[in-house]
């Protein structure tokens, strides 16, 4: 694989792109750049005045845009019915859905709408049923792609089943690592489903290596002046996000992507540097442990497929 970077995106005229999380960081330049080569780009954000100004910026920088704002709130099961009902009844087709949004939790435990655990609950439950509910119009499309947004932290986590949640010993760190951990298993059983089920979606992984983003500033909020510090200090060691952002870039748009890859940065330890495949920790990959998560995803969020 090349160097790639974004001017290596072929044109996207004529496609639709869903992005969550679009208002900041890997999301927004996901966004923007998929809105410059044509696509007609919905930014699903919680914040919609963000999404607003973000949006019109995009328009400033290039006229021609084809990019709107809508409300999505992956923390409320409530929020992501209402969202997938709007945007199902104004596209007949939707042909990527890049399941960018996330949220890093290093405070006191806390959680969604419907109890979650809010980093699980938003990272993967909220988008495990998203997709159940946009798979239908994703099928319509012409080789439609679900991206689903790992981290290099899913390497040294583990599901407990048995505390899902992790309500038994919360230890936020740990939590986030199980949320990218099933994350990236819901991206790869996904695949598996939809080649069981003959179905033209593809479903692939990207993770941005160490990158650079307003969720870990967030996440050390509860600290004060010694957060901010970490925080600071945090930046140093991380790539731009407009580099963070090109492996799911790459598994978006680039040609020959086939269902079940996983692409993220080749350098040290895959924090930084060209996009490559990359490969899912061995739990990750264990199609027992896919199973067994997506019957729990059903159970918890009430979103039924495949």
């Amino acid at each position: 694989m090349t160097d790639w970077n974004a001017s290596h995106i072929p044109d996207q005229h004529g496609r639709v792109a869903v992005v969550t999380g679009a208002n900041s960081g890997l999301g927004l330049v996901t966004a923007t750049e998929l809105a410059r080569r044509g696509a007609h780009v919905v930014m699903a954000v919680r914040d919609t005045a963000a999404g607003e100004r973000e949006a019109e910026a995009i328009r400033r920088s290039a006229p021609r845009t084809e990019i709107e704002v809508r409300e999505l709130d992956l923390a409320s099961l409530a929020s992501v019915h209402a969202f997938a009902k709007d945007l199902t009844a104004d596209f007949p087709a939707i042909d990527l859905l890049v399941n960018n949004a996330g949220v890093v939790l290093l405070g006191p435990a806390r959680t969604t709408a419907d109890g979650f655990e809010l980093q699980l609950g938003t990272n993967m439950l909220g988008h495990f049923a998203l997709t159940g509910l946009l798979l239908d119009t994703l099928g319509r499309a012409d080789a439609a792609r679900v991206v689903s947004l790992s981290s290099i932290t899913h390497k040294n986590a583990h599901l407990d089943f048995d505390d899902l949640m992790s309500r038994r010993d919360f230890k936020a760190g740990r939590a986030y690592g199980r949320s990218k951990l099933a994350t990236t298993v819901f991206g790869l059983e996904l695949d598996r489903r939809l080649r069981a089920a003959g179905s033209p979606v593809v479903s692939v992984i990207a993770h941005p290596g160490l990158s650079r983003s307003n969720l870990t500033p967030r996440a050390w909020e509860h600290r004060g002046r010694i957060g901010r510090v970490f925080a600071r200090g945090g930046l140093l060691v991380t790539q731009p996000a407009e580099r963070g952002a090109l492996p799911q870039l790459f598994a978006a748009t680039a040609p020959d992507v086939r269902g079940g890859q996983f692409f993220g940065p080749s350098g040290f330890m895959e924090t930084r540097g060209r996009v490559v495949e990359v490969r899912p920790s061995t739990e990750a990959a264990d199609p027992g442990v896919g199973r067994r998560l997506w019957t729990a995803a059903e159970a918890l969020t009430g979103v039924t497929y495949l």
